[in-house]
């Protein structure tokens, strides 16, 4: 009998992928802890809990699950995470079985389940970024936040995870703080960005070299002309 295997080079047999091994189980399985559990204290605030309200008048009657997204986004604005006692009390507002909101809360990981730090910063690492150097902008932002990927720092500040894609892949390399995009950054930008939110100050989002949004940096290389006017290569017959 031939075994293939022998004749299959080594490097083929490398593994390639550097993304931190994290527990399946993270993802879609709640354990209790001391502070995560159906007896952990949660009640919306006034503000929110009108906002809730506001939510819901925008379905029918019977259809309030359609504000369960919604609904769960302004829990972890009010608390930084979302703790299974805070899911009981929105599947109790909207009149919903628990398990449909347990449903939404592991399926989309934008909800985090756990305390992430003051500051989340997430990492992207998919194929354009990568190419771009993002594990050098990883490994930047565990030593400029003293904090491993899927660990809190010491302190509390921040929590770094990795992601499978930001949606700016023409800005990469890319990682985002909570709900602030940085793009185009390199280590020095790393330090800076780290070191801003550090001293209590919110650095400025968006490209880190100078370009405009997703614009070339070299300047405009198409559509360089203006456009033609309503009505162009219309056949004479067709023009009122």
């Amino acid at each position: 009998m031939i075994f293939i295997r022998k004749y299959v080079p080594n490097v083929l047999l490398r593994s390639i992928s550097t993304t931190a091994r994290l527990p399946a189980e993270d993802v879609f399985v709640h354990r209790d802890t001391t502070d995560n559990n159906a007896n952990t204290p949660f009640e919306f605030t006034e503000p929110n809990m009108a906002r809730i309200a506001a939510l819901v008048q925008n379905y029918p009657v019977g259809a309030q699950r359609s504000a369960l997204g919604p609904a769960l986004d302004i829990v972890q604005r009010q608390m930084g995470w979302i703790p299974i006692s805070a899911m009981h009390k929105v599947a109790e507002i909207l009149s919903i079985p628990r398990v449909r909101v347990y449903e939404w809360a592991t399926f989309y990981t934008m909800n985090k389940r756990r305390f992430r730090g003051k500051f989340n910063v997430k990492v992207c690492i998919t194929t354009p970024c990568m190419i771009r150097g993002s594990d050098i902008i990883l490994r930047a932002v565990e030593e400029a936040t003293c904090c491993s990927v899927g660990q809190l720092s010491s302190d509390g500040m921040f929590g770094v995870d990795t992601v499978e894609c930001q949606g700016a892949c023409v800005n990469a390399p890319v990682f985002v703080v909570d709900d602030d995009y940085y793009e185009d950054v390199n280590v020095c930008d790393v330090y800076n960005i780290i070191q801003t939110l550090k001293c209590g100050k919110i650095p400025p989002c968006g490209p880190q070299n100078g370009r405009y949004a997703s614009e070339p940096i070299c300047g405009l290389t198409s559509l360089c002309e203006c456009p033609p006017p309503p009505g162009f290569g219309v056949q004479p017959g067709l023009v009122k």
